[in-house]
C-alpha cells in the first residue's frame, strides 16, 4: 500500500530519471522496488497520516541482491523524503571502503545527475582526529614538566620514541601552515596506533568549548560541520557510540534522523560488542597503582580548590582497598579457570550464573568502584568550577591537563563498574541470561585473567536504543535473510513485526554460473581426512591460468591445505597472514592484468566485501559449510537459553547463520552482469544431511552440477 503523496512521488520519479540518464543506467526493476519500498516507508512519517500506527512502524529491512544499485535505490528516495519531512539522512556503513566509496563517488555522481540540491559529509570518531591540547601536555612532559598518563593503562608507556617526536614536530608545522586538517586519515604519511593513540582525545577526556585550542581543534570543526548537512555519512560504530551518549552528542539526534544502514546484516552483531563490559585485570591493577601516584602528584594543587580537599583525602586508600579486592577477584578467578583444566583458556557461566563467592567479590567491588567513579565526578567538577574562577587563572594550564586526566580516569572507572555490576547481578533472573566469561590471556603473568559480559540477543539494546527513538530507519544489504526468511534477523535484531520487510532479487542471470560439489569420500568431521582430500583435489579443480579465491573455515586447515600443495601451486597462492588483506588483493589484481593466473587462500574476511569482477575471479572454492565457531562464548550461550526452552539451536541459529555465509562467499563470484564462472563446495553435507538441502535451496539459482 502505497501513502506518497503525488508530489512526492512525482520528484523522486524525475531525479531517478535524471541520475540514470546522466549515467547512461537502463532503469532496474529491482531498483525501482527497492526505492518504492524505502519511499512509502518514510511517508509514514507525513504528519498528513492520521493514523500512521494502523499502517506500521517506518522501518524497513531489504534484502537487495548483489547488482540491484542500492546505493541510489536508498539515497534517491530518502533525499527527497528528509526534506520533505524536515529529517536528517545518516548512511551508516560497516567498512571504511563503502564510507570512501559513498563520500568520493556515489554521492558526488547523484548529485551531479539526479537534480537534487544536497551536501553532504562524512563524520568520524574522536579518535581519528589530533587533539592539540593532548600534543601540548605530551611535548611538555618531553620537555621535562607535566603530567600525563594513558586512559587505558595499555597507554602507560615509557618516553616515545625520537621519530614519534618528530611525526608530532611535523604535525604542528602542517597545521600551522594549513596543509593538514588534523584528521588521521588525512596525513599524508603513515603512523602506527602507538604513535597516533596518545595525541587523540575520548569523550571523557575532552574539556569541550572551555578547551583553549577550541577555536583549532580538528573534530570539533568537523562536527559543526554535521550541522550544516543534509546528509551524514559515517560507520555502525559511531552511530551505536551517539546513542549511547543520549543521541545527538556527536550525530544529528535520533529523533530528527532517518538512519540508512547498509551492509545493515551487521547492526546486531556490532550492537552487542559496543554494549559488552569486560575488565582486564593486570592492566586494572597498573591503572589503579598509576592513578594512584598521578593524584599523589596532583593533590598540592588540586587541593587548594574549593571543596576538593575532602575528596581527595580518602582516595589513596581506596585506591589500595581496590587494588587488593581486584588481586583477591583475580586469584578467585585463577582457581576457577584451574579446576575448569588445565589448558581451558575460557570459562563461560552456565546460563550467565555466576558462582557466589565470585558473585559477592564482584559485588563488593561494584560498591567500592562506585565510590570511586562518585569522587571522581566530584573531582572533574570542582576542577571545571575552578576553570570559571578567574582567581586560579595563573593555574589554568594544569587545571586544563588535570581536567583532561580525571576525566579519562571516570570513563576508565565507569567502565569497570559496568563490569562489575554485571558481574554481581542475578543471572537466573534474567530472560534471555547474559552470557558471562573468564578468558586467560597469552601473558607471561599468572594473573593474566579477563572478565567478560555481553547480551546474547541485541534485540533489547536496539529497541531501546534505535527502534524507539529515531524517526526512520532502512536497514539493507545484499544477505538480510537466512534459509529465505527475515525470522533469524528479526529475532538477533529485534526489529518490529510490523515493519516492512522486502527482498529485492538480483538482476544477474545466475545460469551464467554454475554450483559444483563433486564426490568426495571424507567429511569436514573427519578434519584430517578431509585436509587430505582437498590437498588431493585442488589441483585438479583450479585453473592455473585463472583467478581463483579459496576459502577456509579454519585457518589450521588453510595452512595444512597450503603447505601440503605441490610447490608450483604454492608459487601462485596469495594467502591469509602472509599480506594485509589490501595488499593481497593488490597482488592478486596485478597478476591476472599481466595474464597469469592467481590463487587466494582467505578466511572469512575474504568472503565478504570482496569484489573481484571478471577475470580476477572465476572460481570460488568453499572449503566447508561455514558453521560458526563452537568456542564463541555470546554463541554458546544462546544456544544454551533456547535448548533450556526445549528449542533446537543448531536448526534455529547454526543452520541459519551457516545458510547465510554460504550465500556471502558464493556472492564472490557474480560481481557485474556479465560475469561468468563456478562455485565448488567441498562438502558433500549439502547433500546427505537434511539441513543441507534447506541451505543448497537457500543458494541463488546457478546450474547444478551434483555428483551423487
Amino acid at each position: 500500500m502505497s501513502v506518497l503523496s503525488p508530489t512526492d512521488k512525482d520528484a523522486i520519479r524525475e531525479a531517478y530519471s535524471a541520475i540514470t540518464d546522466a549515467r547512461g543506467l537502463i532503469p532496474r526493476w529491482g531498483q525501482r522496488q527497492m526505492i518504492a519500498e524505502v519511499a512509502n516507508t518514510l511517508a509514514l512519517l507525513s504528519p498528513s497520516i492520521d493514523t500512521p500506527d494502523a499502517l506500521g512502524s517506518p522501518i524497513a529491512v531489504i534484502e537487495a541482491g548483489t547488482g540491484t544499485g542500492k546505493t541510489i535505490a536508498y539515497v534517491i528516495p530518502a533525499l527527497v523524503m528528509a526534506r520533505v519531512l524536515n529529517k536528517r539522512l545518516v548512511i551508516a556503513t560497516a567498512t571504511v571502503a563503502l564510507q570512501e566509496q559513498l563520500v568520493h563517488k556515489d554521492l558526488p555522481d547523484i548529485k551531479a545527475g539526479s537534480g537534487l540540491d544536497f551536501n553532504f559529509v562524512l563524520a568520524k570518531g574522536r579518535r581519528r582526529y589530533l587533539c592539540l591540547s593532548q600534543l601540548d601536555r605530551i611535548m611538555a612532559r618531553e620537555s621535562g614538566g607535566g603530567q600525563t598518563m594513558g586512559l587505558y593503562p595499555d597507554e602507560v608507556t615509557p618516553a616515545l620514541a625520537r621519530d614519534a617526536l618528530e611525526s608530532y614536530g611535523l604535525m604542528l608545522d602542517a597545521l600551522g601552515r594549513g596543509d593538514w586538517d588534523g584528521d588521521r586519515d588525512n596525513w599524508s604519511a603513515p603512523i602506527n596506533d602507538a604513535d597516533w593513540f596518545p595525541v587523540t582525545a575520548d569523550q571523557g577526556q575532552c574539556t569541550g568549548r572551555r578547551c583553549p585550542n577550541i577555536r583549532n581543534c580538528s573534530f570539533y570543526r568537523a562536527r559543526d560541520g554535521l550541522q550544516e548537512a543534509d546528509v551524514v555519512v559515517t560507520n555502525h560504530d559511531l552511530v551505536l557510540s551517539d546513542l549511547a551518549l543520549g543521541g545527538g552528542a556527536i550525530l544529528p539526534a535520533p529523533e530528527d534522523s532517518i538512519y540508512i544502514f547498509d551492509e545493515g546484516h551487521h547492526l546486531p552483531d556490532k550492537a552487542l560488542n559496543h554494549f559488552a563490559s569486560f575488565c582486564r585485570l593486570p592492566s586494572t591493577l597498573s591503572w589503579l597503582g598509576e592513578s594512584r601516584k598521578a593524584l599523589a602528584k596532583g593533590s598540592p594543587l588540586l587541593s587548594t580548590l574549593p571543596g576538593l580537599s575532602a575528596v581527595l583525602e580518602p582516595l589513596p586508600a581506596l585506591f589500595d582497598d581496590l587494588h587488593l579486592r581486584v588481586q583477591q577477584i583475580a586469584e578467585q578467578a585463577a582457581l576457577l579457570m584451574a579446576a575448569a583444566g588445565d589448558f581451558e583458556e575460557q570459562l563461560r557461566f552456565e546460563g550467565g550464573v555466576v558462582p557466589s563467592e565470585l558473585q559477592q567479590a564482584a559485588s563488593s567491588l561494584a560498591g567500592q568502584w562506585a565510590r570511586l567513579s562518585g569522587r571522581l565526578v566530584t573531582l572533574e567538577a570542582g576542577i571545571d568550577d575552578a576553570l570559571e574562577d578567574e582567581s586560579f587563572a595563573s593555574v589554568r594550564d594544569e587545571l586544563e591537563a588535570w581536567q583532561m586526566l580525571v576525566g579519562g580516569m571516570l570513563v576508565r572507572a565507569e567502565g569497570v563498574l559496568s563490569l562489575w555490576k554485571d558481574f554481581s547481578a542475578d543471572g537466573a533472573e534474567e530472560s534471555p541470561p547474559r552470557a558471562r566469561w573468564l578468558r586467560r590471556r597469552a601473558d607471561d603473568e599468572e594473573l593474566a585473567i579477563d572478565f567478560h559480559c555481553s547480551h546474547i540477543l541485541a534485540a533489547d539494546i536496539l529497541n531501546e536504543q534505535l527502534w524507539e527513538r529515531a524517526a526512520g530507519v532502512i536497514l539493507t544489504s545484499a544477505t538480510m535473510t537466512a534459509l529465505g526468511s527475515f525470522d533469524r534477523f528479526r529475532a538477533r535484531s529485534g526489529v518490529p513485526e510490523d515493519g516492512r520487510y522486502k527482498i529485492v532479487t538480483s538482476p544477474f542471470d545466475y545460469a551464467k554460473a554454475t554450483l559444483h560439489v563433486p564426490a568426495m569420500s571424507s567429511e569436514p568431521s573427519d578434519a584430517p581426512a578431509h585436509t587430505e582430500e582437498l590437498i588431493d583435489l585442488l589441483p585438479e579443480l583450479l585453473n592455473a591460468k585463472e583467478g581463483s579465491l579459496v576459502l577456509f573455515s579454519s585457518r589450521r586447515q588453510m595452512n595444512d591445505v597450503y603447505d601440503g600443495l605441490p610447490r608450483e601451486w604454492r608459487d601462485r597462492i596469495l594467502r591469509q597472514d602472509d599480506y594485509s588483506k589490501q595488499e593481497i588483493l593488490r597482488r592478486h589484481r596485478e597478476t591476472i592484468d599481466g595474464g597469469e593466473g592467481a590463487v587466494i587462500f582467505g578466511l572469512a574476511s575474504f568472503a565478504e566485501g570482496v569484489d573481484l569482477p571478471g577475470n580476477y575471479c572465476q572460481h570460488v572454492v568453499i572449503a566447508k559449510l561455514p558453521f560458526a565457531v563452537p568456542d564463541n562464548p555470546v554463541d554458546a550461550a544462546l544456544a544454551e537459553w533456547l535448548e533450556a526452552q526445549g528449542r533446537n539451536a543448531f536448526m534455529e541459529i547454526s543452520v541459519p547463520d551457516a545458510a547465510l555465509k554460504l550465500v556471502q562467499a558464493s556472492g564472490r563470484l557474480l560481481r557485474t552482469e556479465t560475469d561468468t564462472g563456478r562455485v565448488t563446495l567441498l562438502d558433500r553435507r549439502v547433500l546427505t544431511r537434511r539441513y543441507g538441502r534447506a541451505i543448497l535451496e537457500s543458494l541463488p539459482p546457478f546450474r547444478r552440477e551434483l555428483s551423487t
